[in-house]
């Protein structure tokens, strides 16, 4: 029952717990996201191969076409289109019941150039029934202005890492992460604006200024329970803040159901939650009011829920040519954003009585899994 359990879970995203190196196998993805103007899409590729039974390694290759015309881009500029490319390479080493994983990421996009590397150590005890994970990632990211060649910035990260993974019982698996993140640097957007009353029932507009620093901490806990009838309930709770006076929450249930012996069934709901930062308005009194100063929607005061489907059907079981065997998949998010301090300015009205905000997203995931 325990190997069942770990094999239905591994499929929502857990990982099993004895030390393992990943298995061979690619993955062609595409995904789309459609929601409050913006279209984001493209394709993924990744692969990973086994060298010997102590290293595997891993590339991947993902592409972002955005077409933007979001609340931000019109009531401030003009709508645009971009592509972000992402190259990643990542080397896994196992030595007993330890696993260490190097891995180095590069993101372009025209304005915006970000290269990450990581590191992560993972230990096995008690008999493989509980697992230990310490990780550290080093981010350094050059900042650009399209229109403006003279605009350069620079922000760096510092991501700390620390999860505790325990089989609780033959039925039960929980998982406790901790992470820290440090940043420092240019961390708003050179595009943004913020608006402030101009005395007569409208408002004008200046440059964000953002803090050049900030420290965020998560802890979040995720329980696995598997059912007599091959089944599995899930359920995830997160805790955020940070010293810019957000603090966060989320929350989700999910349910996974095996049908007949190559169908998998998801289905998950999402809660999120958050407070303003301190240095948020959505319409200030007066021009440089304060030191720091923001509008991002992101910032505000707002909750969202997220409610997903997903299936995934398994071929090739005995195997095919060079393929051990295969998996279709594909998954559907619906997401709901209400935001309690920040105003649709496409509507005409006097500053500050704008309706509040919202929108809805899809998100489309299709992708094809080989093993070999």
């Amino acid at each position: 029952m325990l190997r069942l359990l770990f094999l239905g879970l591994s499929l929502l995203g857990l990982s099993t717990f004895a030390a393992v190196l990943p298995e061979d196998r690619a993955d062609t993805l595409y995904h789309r996201y459609e929601g409050g103007g913006v279209t984001i899409d493209g394709p993924s590729i990744l692969v990973r191969k086994s060298i010997g039974d102590s290293v595997s390694l891993t590339g991947n290759y993902y592409v972002d076409n955005v077409s933007s015309a979001s609340i931000d881009v019109v009531t401030s500029a003009s709508p645009y289109t971009e592509e972000r490319r992402q190259k990643s390479l990542a080397v896994d080493y196992l030595r007993n019941n330890t696993l260490m994983n190097l891995s180095y990421i590069n993101s372009e996009e025209s304005d915006y150039s970000a290269d990450t590397t990581s590191f992560s150590i993972s230990q096995d005890m008690f008999g493989d029934l509980t697992t230990v994970t310490l990780g550290y990632s080093l981010g350094d990211d050059q900042v650009g202005k399209n229109g403006d060649p003279d605009f350069s910035e620079s922000t760096q990260r510092q991501n700390y890492r620390l999860g505790l993974s325990q089989v609780l019982t033959k039925n039960a698996l929980l998982g406790i992460n901790w992470e820290t993140i440090t940043e420092e640097g240019f961390l708003n957007n050179p595009y943004r604006s913020v608006r402030y009353r101009d005395g007569s029932g409208g408002f004008l507009t200046e440059p964000e200024v953002y803090p050049r620093t900030r420290t965020s901490n998560a802890l979040s806990f995720k329980l696995r329970y598997y059912l007599p009838y091959r089944a599995a309930l899930s359920g995830e709770y997160r805790y955020f803040n940070d010293t810019w006076g957000i603090r966060a929450q989320n929350a989700q249930i999910g349910y996974t159901q095996p049908f007949l012996q190559a169908w998998l069934f998801d289905i998950k709901y999402r809660y999120y939650t958050q407070n303003e930062a301190d240095f948020y308005s959505d319409l200030f009194a007066r021009a440089g009011e304060t030191n720091f100063r923001a509008r991002d929607k992101e910032l505000s005061r707002f909750h969202s829920q997220t409610l997903g489907l997903a299936i995934s059907y398994e071929f090739a079981r005995s195997g095919w040519s060079f393929i051990d065997h295969g998996s279709l998949n594909l998954s559907y998010d619906y997401m709901r954003f209400d935001y309690d301090n920040f105003r649709n300015l496409t509507v005409d009205a006097p500053a500050g009585e704008e309706p509040l905000y919202s929108f809805d997203a899809n998100v489309w995931r299709a992708y094809l899994s080989l093993w070999y």
